[in-house]
């Protein structure tokens, strides 16, 4: 039992590693330190361009001091308590589910979610934003820029959408096949 809680405990934790040493790498590049906390400087919400690695992506520099994709920037001050509120309860109650009573079957992709939450959790913690620095784009339409995190977000909850597809249709499958044989 404990072997298999381990499991899960170890995808959170990979994934909050990758996603702050993706993040202090980056830190370090561009100041020449890694802070450990600190209020995000002046270019909240403006992509420094770091260099262009191939034709549709760029590796940028930008803080994110709003929810996915800059939502609730306009609540103002207000904004980063409560997305740290919001956040720790949704991280905390997934936990929980994860190793109460989720089914084997969504137990990863919601380890990765955690993981992704958390590690953008401690970016807001340190600095009241999420630093973000992939960008994807064609021409001059821009996706917005993401991390490490965001991507263990919604590869995890994608996983979870497949998963849960999966197990309904071996559900449905199982019925008929019980009905056909009767």
């Amino acid at each position: 039992m404990k072997s298999k809680v381990w499991k899960y405990i170890g995808i959170i934790l990979a994934a909050v590693f990758v996603d702050q040493l993706t993040k202090g790498i980056l830190l370090y590049l561009i100041t020449g330190s890694v802070p450990l906390y600190g209020p995000a400087w002046d270019v909240v919400g403006v992509p420094y361009l770091m260099t262009q690695v191939c034709n549709i992506f760029n590796i940028v520099f930008t803080w994110n001091p709003g929810a996915s994709f800059s939502m609730l920037r306009a609540i103002g001050e207000a904004a980063p308590m409560v997305i740290i509120l919001g956040t720790s309860f949704i991280i905390g109650f997934l936990a929980y589910y994860l190793f109460t009573r989720a089914p084997k079957y969504e137990k990863a992709p919601l380890a990765l979610i955690v993981g992704g939450a958390i590690g953008n959790l401690i970016d807001r913690v340190r600095f009241g934003a999420v630093i973000d620095f992939l960008d994807f784009h064609i021409g001059g339409w821009h996706y917005p820029a993401f991390n490490v995190a965001d991507m263990c977000i919604v590869i995890g909850v994608a996983w979870l959408i497949l998963n849960f597809v999966l197990a309904r249709r071996r559900c449905i499958n199982s019925v008929k096949s019980n009905k056909g044989g009767k």
